[in-house]
């Protein structure tokens, strides 16, 4: 085999796949401790969908998912279609969400938050939401 062929081999082998970082980085999530940060990052986020959860249900939003998922979502007020809510509660609040008419239309009429922020701005977002008069 000429080196030519070898080299391209070598290259194709070695290259034509994940890098070796992000293989080494896959390999630790399976370690004892790669297994308890996620478990702790998860927990972290679904104590964050939690709160928004419950946060939105108290308030008399209908509101699902939140369970085993960092996303709720919750039903559009009365006359309002998910971009007309999107607008309202970044105009009134400054809280960002995604319209539900972007997953297709049966999404109209639906909004989507996600708990992947921090702690903290996901109580302060809740709290904002609180002050609007729907």
């Amino acid at each position: 085999m000429s080196l030519h062929a070898l080299w391209a081999r070598r290259h194709g082998t070695k290259y034509n796949g994940a890098p070796y970082i992000v293989q080494r980085a896959g390999q630790a999530v399976y370690s004892q401790e790669g297994r308890a940060q996620l478990k702790e990052q998860i927990g972290y986020y679904q104590r964050n969908a939690a709160y928004i959860f419950e946060g939105l249900k108290s308030m008399g939003y209908t509101v699902s998912g939140a369970v085993n998922s960092p996303y709720i979502w919750l039903k559009t007020p009365e006359g309002m279609n998910s971009w007309e809510f999107f607008d309202y509660l970044l105009e009134s609040v400054n809280v960002v969400g995604t319209p539900g008419s972007g997953f297709g239309p049966g999404g109209e009429g639906y909004f989507r938050l996600t708990a992947f922020g921090s702690y903290e701005n996901t109580v302060e977002a809740v709290e904002r939401i609180k002050t609007l008069a729907l």
